[in-house]
């Protein structure tokens, strides 16, 4: 399956009702069941592909920052919700975690402490090959690789989170670098 393509069953849900990440989720479950079994194990191939491209330990700095903590099941359960978000929100924040200071929902969450976590886009496809053919999806090529601990920094360590995530860091209740 091509990035586009991936990317459009996303939009397309995005675009089809409510905004919370489970309405997405649904919404892309349902889409995918209705392709073949062969189509359905290509969406969740690419999604796996997505997911290792965004195991950078920046990005699990901020989603421990803006969640609170963040265990393995959470980090993968934060990028399940950053994909509901769609494709642009995704890639700045691979490229840029501290780009998600910039996200309305991040920045109400630092005054309410809501918590970004869904693990119905992860399971999405997975959901719609069962429905479509009553099988489990076939499993992954590739193991989950997750970020080499040396490229860890001490998420919390205050001095360490503003020079990582100065944006984050001033909106969670770190203040800025002087």
């Amino acid at each position: 399956m091509k990035t586009d393509d991936f990317w459009a069953v996303i939009d397309q849900a995005r675009a089809g009702g409510p905004a919370d990440a489970s309405a997405i989720a649904a919404r892309v479950t349902a889409e995918l069941a209705e392709r073949e079994a062969p189509e359905i194990a290509a969406w969740a191939r690419h999604l796996d592909r997505v997911l290792a491209a965004s195991q950078k330990a920046d990005l699990w700095g901020a989603a421990y920052l803006i969640n609170g903590g963040c265990s393995d099941e959470g980090f993968d359960a934060f990028r399940g919700w950053l994909l509901a978000q769609g494709r642009p929100v995704f890639a700045a924040a691979v490229a840029d975690p501290d780009s998600l200071a910039d996200l309305p929902a991040v920045r109400q969450a630092a005054v309410t402490g809501l918590e970004f976590e869904s693990t119905e886009m992860l399971e999405a496809a997975a959901q719609a090959h069962r429905r479509s053919t009553a099988t489990e999806l076939p499993p992954p090529e590739q193991p989950v690789v997750r970020p080499d601990v040396a490229d860890f920094w001490d998420f919390d360590d205050p001095d360490q989170v503003r020079a990582q995530l100065p944006r984050l860091a001033e909106l969670f209740g770190e203040p800025p670098l002087e």
